[in-house]
């Protein structure tokens, strides 16, 4: 089993909630469609792309549209999310996400972001995150929606790491089979149920009182990334000893 390097996430339902925005700006579109649209239906939605998204409402509705209205319908779903997104600040990230992140840093590990969402580079400067992050791929950057690992396996290339040395972290049943195919390591945020085909499965990123219960939260995957680290840290501190006696 590989070393693990560092961590991709997913952005909606991992690090903040802005699902509900999305549940709320295709349920008026579907509506104004006359398409029924529920949870059940918005379930199917999560990491998949805008375009894919309205093709299958389109598809459940039985309704074709002209490419410029097509477009256009994009457009508009998008106007209204962003409606939503622009009144959120730092304190809309889901419990846990900003410690856990910067706890991974402090770690030394390699942090990605790997999301299907165009607004994902606004919603990380909302939440004042985006330092935290060494590289961003999102759905500008890719031309194929989870299950399809490619937006996690170009997080990988750009962190120049192989894929099984990291874990992905996500909230989908696509994102979930997108890491599993692209040969990653695969936790879920949410139902176990669901998210079966996750190695393991969490309720969230929520950070507990102390660096022992922190680290139980996605145990072994932190917990073992602490101990790669302080080995690290030890093998540093015994390396430069030697060097100073040797100088001297």
């Amino acid at each position: 089993m590989a070393t693990i390097k560092g961590f991709i996430f997913d952005l909606d339902g991992v690090i903040v909630d802005t699902a509900k925005f999305h549940f709320k700006a295709w349920h008026r579109l579907a509506q104004d469609l006359g398409v029924n649209f529920t949870e059940a239906e918005n379930e199917q939605l999560k990491g998949v792309s805008r375009k894919e998204s309205l093709e299958k409402i389109l598809e459940w509705g039985n309704i074709s549209l002209e490419a410029q209205e097509f477009e256009e319908r994009m457009a508009q779903k998008n106007e209204w999310y962003l409606d939503f997104v622009r009144e959120m600040g730092q304190e809309e990230a889901l419990p846990g996400a900003k410690e856990f992140l910067a706890e991974s840093q402090k770690l030394n590990l390699a942090i990605g972001l790997g999301s299907a969402s165009k607004n994902a580079a606004l919603i990380l400067d909302l939440l004042e995150v985006t330092p935290l992050f060494q590289t961003i791929i999102d759905g500008t950057k890719v031309s194929n929606s989870k299950p399809n690992p490619e937006v996690f396996l170009k997080g990988a290339e750009a962190l120049n790491l192989a894929p099984e040395s990291l874990v992905v972290f996500e909230d989908s049943i696509a994102g979930i089979e997108a890491a599993n195919r692209g040969g990653f390591r695969s936790v879920g945020i949410g139902n176990k149920t669901i998210l079966k085909d996750a190695e393991i499965v969490v309720s969230g990123l929520l950070r507990t009182a102390g660096t022992q219960n922190f680290m139980k939260v996605l145990n072994p995957y932190l917990a073992l990334a602490m101990a790669l680290w302080a080995k690290e840290q030890i093998l540093k501190k015994t390396t430069a000893e030697l060097a100073y006696k040797v100088a001297t």
